[in-house]
């Protein structure tokens, strides 16, 4: 192996330098990490899916009283084996219990208002079922130009949740298709 005159001072400075710190008292061994329990103690954990995408990491919730108090990935989970992407890393966010600032109820906006308001749940519901009756009764087409019958709205299009299981999503395709939707997706191809 031929040594550079480069190659001999870094590893002349490399040498000292790790001479003189470990004479000054440095342990320049490595060192185990351990993870604070304090946090945790008390907390039941409950094991969970992730929200986020499809591909249906697994989380441990560790839940007192009732209550979140923090989130990590599931090292026994076959598909994430512990790991979180950045998103599911900041799950604990969703949790009211967690977040603060989270809204839990359904907020309005009137067309030209600056400002939002707090409106009650069967109002938000009864808003939203008004609206998507009222598109689709004004835009449903029974035949296409070509006198074929297509009973269908081009208004309306639905993007999916992964986050939803095969019973949930078959019961939505069906809401759906009875609407006569064409355009629907689903958010784990996107």
């Amino acid at each position: 192996m031929e040594l550079t005159r480069r190659g001999f001072l870094k590893l002349s400075g490399t040498t000292v330098s790790a001479a003189v710190l470990g004479s000054l008292g440095f342990d320049l061994s490595p060192i185990a990490a351990y993870a604070s329990t304090v946090k945790l103690k008390g907390t039941r954990e409950v094991t969970t899916i992730c929200p986020y995408c499809a591909v249906g990491c697994g989380i441990i919730a560790h839940v007192r009283d009732g209550k979140l108090v923090d989130t990590d990935g599931d090292p026994d989970h076959p598909i994430n084996e512990g790991t979180l992407c950045s998103k599911g890393a900041t799950l604990k966010a969703l949790s009211g219990d967690m977040n603060p600032m989270r809204l839990t109820k359904p907020r309005y906006r009137a067309p030209g208002a600056r400002e939002w308001r707090e409106v009650s749940w069967d109002w938000a519901l009864d808003e939203i079922a008004k609206r998507i009756k009222k598109t689709r009764d004004a835009t449903f087409m029974v035949k296409n130009d070509k006198g074929q019958v297509v009973n269908r709205t081009d208004a309306m299009a639905s993007v999916g949740s992964a986050a939803i299981d095969n019973e949930e999503c078959y019961i939505f395709q069906k809401f759906l298709r009875g609407l006569g939707l064409v355009y629907i997706e689903h958010q784990a191809r996107i």
